[in-house]
């Protein structure tokens, strides 16, 4: 379940909610942006004096005052770049902190959720939000919040000294100023509309590239590699396209501020040219400096105006792409951890009392599903695909809970143990491994430090594995590379298998661990699965029957329901469904030897 963010204030007031640790840096920050606009806001005034005083009215009385000025309005200048630097600084460290603070809270909020969120959501989109759109976030408060603070502040300076002069002179250099508020109101509108068409093509396009370079496998192996770059230029078309707009927008409103600019230069030239009419320089006092002051002005005042354009597009893109993180952390789809019981005796029998599970709705996966799995022995599961096997797994490993029925371990029902708890004493070795692009031994103890080398060379040892590994380029360091692509589909099986003794869990599922390996990978997994087993809960689940005959106790599933259970030898003599599905791969088996 996702809860919207609400509306573009609400989302700025809570992306301001995570500045609170960080409020020293925002006030240097500000400290620096307010120094910089009283004296950046000061200096034409200073300027147009002393051009006025020592240039046009010639005053030579004094020049070394005239030398003290100039170093006046060169300290001011260096002392602006030195004020930019100290804002610029705190602004980004304080951006950056709290980007920071985004990226764990966002990835550490998706790490709780559900499998099921991660089987219906593309990567593609969690990299996007976890990665690109905190990044546009960044630029909210280390080139947008404080800077439009700043550019307010000059406006606001720069007018109020422009009115102190000369009131009649400012509200003419002001004239274009509505047209502006115009253009800018609805170059916003336009920007809004095309980063979020830019945000979702983004996205999209990084979801497509995702899949398709893990699968490429399969997209050369039928031959697609003509027809899915037709459809990465379509989805990179888009994206272009939405990136266009906003070009567009920026394209129109640039040249209209440049416009509006010059014509209030236009405005004040021909206002000095009716006030003077034919007199000269001498007849006309203070107005060379004062037009000097305010052509300054108009630039400062226009390039705020141009800049907030700019932090607003930062702003607006910010804003959009917040909504989207700030979505993913509204999503309600974590694992509801109720149980708090940390102390549960996991060498008990499991039990399984009338449990029906459904992914969607109530398309029952699992029915009445009643079952005891007795401590210390191996139970295998068996059934055709959809039968229902590894939906028991997800439900014993709480990546789904089930919605009718009781499951207990011991006399304590599964959803009241601590998931920690629960997880630590349960080793899960499936049929796709997953190895990280890192170092053999860190695949296997999972950053685990208390695991030292030795107990990894013993598991290793005890698995039958670690022959095969003392032979690779750095034994136990190897590097796999991603998902482990270097090594075979035995060898990652083997990895797992070591993962999962190395914890020493008191429950261990095993499923379908040997469907895709061949024949002598098989063996070896065989071994290591009697090593692994031994005095241990075991659920085993299988498609080839040859391995699980020494199972305890085998349950042949159909259509989530239970047809029958028994030892391998007992359900061969019922004559029934397991017997069926016996001989059918017994068949296959002979044939393919033949």
């Amino acid at each position: 379940m996702t809860q919207k963010p609400g509306s573009r204030a609400k989302v700025f007031l809570r992306l301001l909610s995570f500045a609170k640790p960080y409020r020293l840096l925002l006030i240097l920050a500000f400290i620096g942006t307010l120094s910089l606009a009283l004296i950046a806001t000061y200096r034409p005034t200073l300027v147009g004096s002393v051009i006025q005083e020592y240039v046009v009215d010639k005053n030579t009385r004094n020049q070394q005052q005239f030398t003290f000025w100039i170093i006046i309005i060169c300290s001011m200048l260096l002392l602006e770049a030195l004020l930019q630097f100290t804002s610029a600084y705190f602004s980004n460290l304080f951006a950056q902190r709290i980007i920071r603070d985004m990226r764990v809270r966002v990835f550490s909020h998706l790490t709780t959720f559900r499998m099921r969120y991660f089987d219906k959501t593309p990567v593609g989109n969690l990299v996007t939000r976890v990665v690109s759109d905190i990044e546009a976030i960044s630029e909210v408060f280390s080139a947008g919040l404080i800077e439009i603070f700043g550019d307010l502040l000059i406006l606001v300076f720069i007018l109020s000294y422009m009115f102190i002069q000369d009131w009649y002179l400012a509200i003419l250099c002001l004239v274009p100023i509505p047209l502006l508020i115009i253009a800018t109101r609805i170059f916003a509108k336009a920007m809004r509309k095309s980063f979020q068409q830019e945000s979702s093509a983004v996205a999209r396009l990084n979801t497509f590239i995702q899949e398709r370079l893990t699968g490429m496998s399969i997209v050369q192996l039928f031959n697609r590699e003509k027809k899915e770059m037709k459809a990465f230029e379509e989805a990179n078309r888009q994206h272009r396209t939405a990136h266009i707009n906003a070009v567009w927008a920026f394209s129109i409103f640039f040249p209209v501020v440049e416009i509006l600019s010059s014509l209030s230069l236009a405005f004040l030239i021909v206002w000095v040219a009716m006030k003077t009419g034919n007199q000269t320089v001498e007849n006309t006092p203070g107005y060379f400096g004062k037009v000097v002051a305010f052509t300054l002005y108009i630039q400062m005042v226009y390039r705020p105006i141009r800049q907030l354009a700019d932090k607003f597009n930062i702003l607006q893109r910010g804003i959009v792409r917040a909504e989207r993180v700030l979505e993913a952390i509204d999503t309600i789809e974590h694992q509801q951890d109720a149980g708090n019981i940390t102390d549960c005796n996991f060498q008990a029998p499991i039990h399984l009392k009338n449990v029906s599970f459904a992914y969607t709705d109530e398309q029952w996966v699992l029915k009445d599903i009643d079952l005891t799995i007795p401590e210390g022995k191996m139970v295998a599961f068996v059934g055709a695909t959809g039968a229902g096997k590894t939906s028991i797994v997800n439900l014993l490993g709480r990546f789904y809970d089930y919605q009718k029925g009781e499951i207990t371990v011991g006399n304590t029902e599964l959803r009241q143990i601590d998931l920690n708890t629960l997880r630590k004493n349960i080793a899960i070795v499936l049929q796709d491994v997953f190895l990280f692009s890192d170092t053999i031994h860190n695949n296997i103890t999972l950053g685990n430090e208390e695991i030292t080398r030795e107990q990894v060379i013993a598991s290793a040892k005890v698995v039958g594995a670690h022959d095969f590994i003392k032979k690779l380029p750095g034994g136990y360091d190897f590097v796999v590379g991603e998902r482990g692509g270097i090594l075979s589909v035995g060898q990652r099986q083997l990895l797992a298998f070591i993962r999962a003794y190395v914890y020493n869990p008191h429950i261990l599922i095993l499923d379908e661990a040997t469907s895709s390996v061949d024949s002598e990978s098989e063996v070896m997994i065989q071994k290591a699965t009697q090593e692994l087993t031994k005095g241990r809960t075991s659920i085993v689940i299988a498609h080839r029957l040859s391995t699980i005959k020494a199972a305890d106790t085998i349950v042949v599933l159909d259509k989530g329901h239970i047809m029958e259970s028994g030892s391998h030898n007992e359900l061969l003599q019922k004559e029934g469904y397991y017997k069926r599905l016996f001989d059918m791969q017994f068949s296959k088996d002979e044939y393919s030897r033949t």
